[in-house]
């Protein structure tokens, strides 16, 4: 070994007259980019360039499945003003500029993912090989933590794959795999990682003795020719770029529109004058209030990772769930089965009639057969996915399930039939609840043993909704809680512990948010005007429009169930229980509050309705400012309430449920966040406000109300 650097992990060793420079960082399952790093690469650079035994150099990964996963995001969050993050951009300027510098050949041997800052040192490199594996992945992601690439990923990417496709990479943050990788152009060579090493040796060899090595030609259609080669073309295509991001964004989100600038900018001023604009805005999106709250956010779901879910002093090892049993082969169940099947997990799915259950099946299919047209999957995998499937209208099968996840009829007298039927059949195995309002107690009444009953509650469509909420009795086992919450993990979930109780913890918080945008109908405000001022605030749509998508039918079941736990300020509005009284379904039916095509597509607000309202036809322009305030106050106070009852055990866990379960503005952080953020004296005076002008809806929570006064905040 020539050269070591026993802090960071950086290790050079001489293959054949090539440096061979390993990252493998200490006490850290990734690799990632620190202040640290960047002057031992530095100098590692500096012996290849001046030794003349050494003929050029590979980068390489010590890690299994992870060759440089990006900045250390923790390092970021120290940054106090911009002046500092933008000194770290030119400081990875420098280093990665003397790497693309070398006079002696440098190749990229990535084997895993090489993501943010890990890619953008993979552009710097003269040549780049990736390993053929499915856990070898590219990705510059931080439009997702609102901030932009700072290491020259917005000068380099465009110049290696093009205009149009380094937009689409960097404006989204998706991942792109090795095959894509290859022929996009992002990476020169694909081979087996059982060779990857000596390949890339071997490609040093090859570019020190001037030998060529092949290469996949980058192939650009003649529209991309036309556009990215000339400078009309490219102002239309940032412009397209630009309106796409409003329109997706509502300019919520600075970082997208911030990196189409410092693009742009790069293609007229030139790299150099590119890359200290990069620098310049990245100091200051470092510092933005967005990124904070995106950053939070990031560091949430890290740790909820690694959160057992059980409370602190007591352990348990979850059981491993290798069979799953799911009752009901409805849109949840079959929701449920997918993403078990996916997750290599053997389903019995079980229905009264043969009829739902291939119906049921056929849901399953469609999805995975989704991600084989997105060649995310092979045909043969799909068939291995399916064969996981195994259908009946009876227990058989059942009597060796690990797990059993009810999505039957809401109904407390059907959950507690096929409770009992189970608990007869499979006496082992844990019994899970995917209801949204039946209390869990009130379901493990029926049990044998209530201490194998709990609540999973997964939201709609299974597929695509990344929360889960795992709720928990007085009586639920700390075994049952683990398993649930890893098998939620397993599944792909953000899992979240909540205590039982009538709406759990998301429906809870999102019921006063909904009645409080029916009233506003009751009192003459336009439907229309209350989803927009709804969706200005940030959520991703507005609350009528989400009525009509979750389907008027469940949202009235659900409205009596809070009404009868919490009261008066939980009845719903009398627009909502008569629209429901009407028949009236929503978009399922083509019926709500809204028109619908044929084909489902909606058309406008259905004026009809309003002659179901207490204020009839007559509408009147409600300010926006007023609709937000009283719709999310009511949201944010009931979940106050939620941390002071013990529902949710932290303010942390409260943000992750709103932002993933009901769509809570992410670039806000959650309602405790936001809380904070806003100022609790200010919210308190609002909630005040408001109730004085509708008694009893706002009062403020007990717990608002104490930390307000003590100058407190719900994070430091």
């Amino acid at each position: 070994m020539l050269l070591q650097d026993a802090e960071t992990g950086l290790t050079l060793t001489i293959e054949r007259g090539v440096a061979v420079i390993c990252y493998d960082q200490p006490g850290s399952p990734v690799n990632t980019l620190n202040s640290r790093v960047a002057p031992v690469f530095d100098r590692f650079f500096a012996r290849v360039e001046q030794d003349e035994a050494i003929v050029g150099a590979v980068l390489t990964s010590g890690k299994a499945d992870t060759w440089i996963a990006g900045a250390d995001i923790d390092e970021l969050t120290r940054i106090a003003v911009a002046a500092d993050g933008e000194a770290l951009s030119r400081g990875g300027h420098a280093v990665l500029d003397r790497l693309a510098g070398l006079r002696k050949p440098v190749v990229a041997a990535i084997h895993g993912a090489a993501l943010g800052g890990g890619l953008e040192v993979a552009l710097a490199c003269r040549h780049r090989i990736a390993s053929d594996h499915v856990k070898t992945v590219m990705a510059l992601p931080e439009v997702q933590l609102g901030l932009i690439p700072g290491a020259g990923g917005t000068q380099r990417l465009p110049r290696t794959v093009g205009l149009q496709a380094a937009l689409d990479m960097i404006l989204t943050g998706r991942n792109i795999k090795a095959k894509k990788a290859w022929q996009m152009g992002l990476v020169h060579e694909l081979v087996h990682p059982a060779i990857l090493r000596d390949v890339a040796v071997t490609r040093v060899l090859d570019l020190a003795a001037g030998r060529t090595p092949p290469v996949k030609p980058r192939k650009s259609s003649a529209t991309a020719v036309l556009l990215e080669e000339n400078a009309l073309g490219r102002k239309l295509v940032f412009r397209k770029a630009r309106e796409g991001v409003l329109a997706k964004t509502k300019g919520k989100y600075p970082a997208p529109l911030a990196a189409i600038d410092v693009i742009q900018h790069g293609y007229v001023e030139g790299m150099q004058a590119g890359q200290q604009e990069e620098a310049r805005v990245f100091g200051e999106l470092t510092v933005s209030a967005v990124s904070r709250q995106l950053v939070y956010l990031f560091f949430a779901t890290t740790a909820l990772k690694k959160d057992s879910g059980l409370p602190d002093g007591i352990e348990a090892q979850p059981r491993t769930v290798r069979k799953l049993g799911v009752l009901g082969a409805g849109f949840m169940g079959a929701g449920i089965t997918t993403v078990a099947v996916q997750a290599g997990t053997l389903v019995r799915l079980k229905d009264a009639s043969v009829e739902r259950l291939a119906a049921g099946w056929r849901a399953v299919r469609d999805v995975v057969r989704e991600r084989l047209k997105k060649r995310q999957i092979t045909r043969l995998q799909l068939d291995d996915t399916m064969s996981l499937v195994g259908g009946t209208t009876d227990y058989r099968g059942f009597a060796d399930v690990d797990l059993v996840i009810e999505a039957v009829f809401e109904d407390v007298a059907v959950k507690h039939q096929v409770l009992r039927e189970v608990q007869a059949v499979a006496p082992n195995a844990i019994f899970a609840s995917n209801t949204s309002t039946i209390p869990i107690r009130e379901i493990a009444a029926a049990a044998a043993r209530p201490e194998q009953v709990v609540g999973m509650h997964f939201f709609s469509p299974v597929h695509k909704m990344p929360l889960l909420e795992v709720i928990v009795t007085p009586d639920t086992s700390a075994e049952t809680t683990s398993t649930a919450v890893q098998y939620g993990r397993k599944l792909g979930k953000t899992v979240i512990v909540v205590q039982d109780g009538a709406g759990f913890y998301v429906n809870r918080i999102l019921a006063p948010y909904i009645n409080e945008a029916g009233r506003l109908l009751d009192d003459g405000a336009r439907i229309e005007d209350v989803d927009a001022a709804l969706t200005g605030f940030g959520f991703p749509v507005g609350p009528i429009t989400l009525l009509d998508e979750v389907g008027l039918d469940i949202a009235g079941k659900s409205g009596p169930i809070m009404a009868a736990a919490f009261g008066d300020r939980m009845l719903p509005s009398a627009t909502l229980r008569r629209v429901v009284e009407s028949g009236r379904l929503g978009r399922k039916a083509k019926n709500g509050f809204y028109r619908y095509a044929a084909d489902g597509t909606r058309e406008g607000v259905d004026e009809s309705v309003y002659a179901l309202t207490p204020a009839g036809s007559t509408r009147h322009t409600v300010p926006m400012s007023e609709i937000e305030q009283r719709c999310v106050l009511p949201m944010l106070n009931e979940a106050v309430r939620c941390l002071q009852h013990g529902i949710i055990g932290s303010a942390r866990d409260g943000d992750i449920g709103a932002v993933f379960g009901i769509g809570f503005p992410p670039f806000l952080g959650g309602p405790f966040r936001h809380l904070d953020t806003i100022g609790l004296a200010q919210a308190v005076e609002q909630l005040d406000r408001l109730n004085a002008r509708f008694p009893g809806r706002f009062e403020p929570a007990a717990l608002l109300r104490e930390m307000a006064a003590t100058g407190r905040r719900f994070h430091p």
